[in-house]
């Protein structure tokens, strides 16, 4: 049982919590929500003992074995396998006293291994085996050092090593951010099996109304538990909600314009399975709807006046990274009011495909056919990275204002600004500071503000809270043009695709059934694959003979990959090199004094420092692409291996 009585919490210097009290029992499933900053990460700290109240209490019993993923992994040649295998400190202790025990009287050794025995020593190997498979890792991975692995595949060992520990107590801050649906499929259902106390922060409401049987909400300070999952959090805030009356009369304007919107969508909607998800999960939303009125955000996509029919068709297009394609033949044509989201594993070809509809990749057969007004609007992870640190959201509207030679008062600039979540001083701050999910807001009003006509959203749901994420599906109702998404966020697929394309094995394909369809055919194959190629451990079958002949090739193949993975690991460690002094150069121009009229000298100076380290990035990143495709060429049977997530390269 934890015990939070009348609890006050500070973050430096900002107190995120105040007279917090409630209680939470053995064995729950416990879903912190709330928007950014409101005090969930912190907390979490405050139970692993980073974090101590400011006032109140916190009471947890003595001895509970507590899990949680850490945030950063030195890279080390530790193999992948054991640094999971370290998740279980019990086994690895009784390891360890055998070690030191050899020699001593054989009662001693006895009871150790005794102990081995009890602790599930046998079957430990295969255990973490099937965590690392379920998280998209390949049996050739197993054996792969750390450093190997870039940054987000660390943050999935990570994950894998919390997830073998047997706890008491598991604490999980975002466990989904870096994972692609199959394994957030995968992981759902781990943990609605897990049978300690989970504490879950989370941004997706499927994931949390699969998993949670009690949610703590945290927003103004204060926190308030209730009783069932997501879903039923928010019928039970409606209500209370409700009792307030302009909160109310606000709740029915709302749900009015979603049940105007389902009725004109449902004379229209086609007869094909997704759409009709979608009319479903539209439905759900207008249920919802009066849970969020108290919510600051009210995005829009204004498209132009121009709607060309089509926007964009590509015939046979086919796309790669020097010698190796990564798609063949995509065919496909967008209209206005198209709603299509990509699927698949990562590193099937999904932003790629992006860049290949946003014209940042050029084609090496087939042909593109633009509409002479298209106007694109392009959401990615280096659109974040390529904000100016040093503008203000506001001087950043202004240049694109002007570039547009568009006629708007500073007013109508943070009228629109408010609308995205910054308003009064915010406008003025640095981006720099600014957390990830601000950031993603930020870039998507600068996008929304070009008034374009097709919309490409590569996860655009990565570090924004529920509340953002749900204006965002709301806004992209209204649209009139056309939308293509990757997210794997299920809510914001279910509500917004009428059809669904799979990217996999170089093709993308329309997929013929729903969301619900997709996670079945991933199970069916994922059954398939444990069925077909079971988890090793212990001796292989076969002959002396067989054994020795695997044993030559596998050296064979060894020897032969070596320096192929030496230069992909020297790439990685010169692109690890560049991400910390990267990170230690926005660390520093975060400081609010830097924007002071006296230290300009000094910030052009980072900012120097910062464009030269773009383009060394860039150049490492084409380096590390270069080996990596050496490497999988060579080992075609482990393509899955080098396929990583840095925020510049093909996933």
């Amino acid at each position: 049982m934890l015990r939070f009585d009348d609890l006050s919490l500070r973050r430096g210097t900002r107190l995120v919590l105040s007279g917090a009290t409630f209680t939470i029992f053995r064995g729950e499933k416990v879903g912190i929500t709330g928007a950014n900053g409101a005090g969930k990460s912190s907390l979490l700290a405050l139970i692993r003992g980073e974090l101590q109240p400011e006032a109140g209490t916190f009471e947890m019993p003595p001895g509970l074995a507590i899990a949680h993923v850490a945030q950063e992994l030195d890279p080390s040649d530790e193999r992948a396998i054991e640094h999971v295998l370290d998740g279980d400190a019990e086994l690895r202790a009784i390891e360890r006293a055998i070690e030191t025990a050899e020699g001593e009287p054989g009662a001693r050794i006895a009871a150790l291994h005794a102990r081995y025995e009890a602790a599930g020593a046998y079957t430990a190997r295969s255990r973490a085996a099937r965590l690392m498979r379920g998280l998209g890792f390949t049996t050739a991975d197993e054996a792969r050092p750390v450093r190997a692995f870039s940054g987000g595949w660390r943050v999935r060992l990570n994950l894998a090593r919390a997830l073998m520990c047997r706890s008491d107590l598991l604490l999980l801050d975002e466990p989904t951010n870096h994972l692609d649906l199959d394994a957030i499929l995968w992981l759902e259902q781990w943990l609605r099996d897990y049978r300690g106390t989970l504490l879950l922060i989370a941004h997706d409401r499927e994931f949390l109304d699969a998993i949670a049987d009690r949610i703590v909400h945290l927003e103004r300070g204060s926190a308030r538990a209730y009783r069932g999952n997501y879903s039923a959090f928010e019928e039970q805030r409606a209500a209370l909600l409700a009792g307030e009356a302009a909160l109310f009369a606000r709740q029915q304007r709302e749900i009015a314009h979603m049940r105007s919107f389902i009725d004109r969508f449902r004379a229209q909607a086609s007869k094909a399975r997704q759409a009709q998800s979608r009319l479903k999960a539209l439905e759900r939303l207008e249920i919802i709807a009066p849970a969020h009125v108290d919510a600051p955000l009210e995005i829009a996509f204004q498209p132009t006046e121009k709607l060309p029919r089509p926007l964009l068709a590509l015939d046979r297009q086919s796309v790669g990274y020097g010698d190796r394609e990564v798609l063949r033949e995509v065919t496909l044509t967008l209209s206005p009011g198209d709603r299509i989201a990509l699927l698949g594993r990562n590193g099937a070809g999904k932003s790629t495909c992006m860049k290949l509809l946003a014209g940042e990749l050029s084609a090496t057969a087939g042909t593109r056919t633009e509409a002479r007004d298209l106007a694109l609007g392009y959401f990615a992870q280096h659109q974040i990275e390529q904000l100016q640190p040093e503008e203000s959201p506001l001087q950043a509207l202004h240049r694109l204002s002007a570039a547009r030679a568009a006629r708007a008062t500073e007013q109508e600039l943070r009228d629109y600004l408010a609308t995205f979540g910054f308003r009064a001083e915010r406008v003025f701050e640095p981006v720099a500071p600014l957390s990830g999910g601000e950031k993603s807001r930020l870039v998507l009003a600068l996008i929304a503000y070009g008034c374009p006509n097709l919309l490409l959203l590569d996860e655009p749901t990565n570090h924004l809270d529920l509340d953002m994420r749900r204006a965002l599906a709301v806004a992209l109702q209204d649209y009139a043009g056309a939308v293509v998404l990757v997210s794997h966020d299920r809510h914001l697929l279910k509500t917004f695709a009428d059809e669904l394309y799979v990217v996999a094995e170089g093709r993308v394909a329309p997929f013929g059934g729903d969301l619900d369809d997709y996670a079945k055919s991933l199970a069916e194959s994922q059954r398939g694959a444990r069925e077909s190629e079971p988890v090793r451990c212990g001796a292989e079958p076969g002959s002396a003979d067989t054994r020795r002949e695997r044993k030559r090739q596998e050296a064979e193949q060894r020897n032969r990959l070596s320096p192929l993975r030496a230069a992909v690991a020297g790439a990685e460690r010169e692109l690890d090199r560049l991400h910390g002094a990267m990170a230690a150069l926005q660390a520093a121009l975060a400081a609010p004094e830097l924007y002071r009229p006296e230290a300009k000298e000094r910030l052009q100076e980072l900012l120097a420092r910062q464009r030269k380290l773009v383009r060394e990035t860039t150049a490492a990143e084409g380096t590390w692409l270069e080996c990596s495709e050496r490497l999988e060429a060579a080992m075609p049977s482990a393509g899955d291996a080098v396929s990583t997530d840095r925020p510049l390269r093909a996933r």
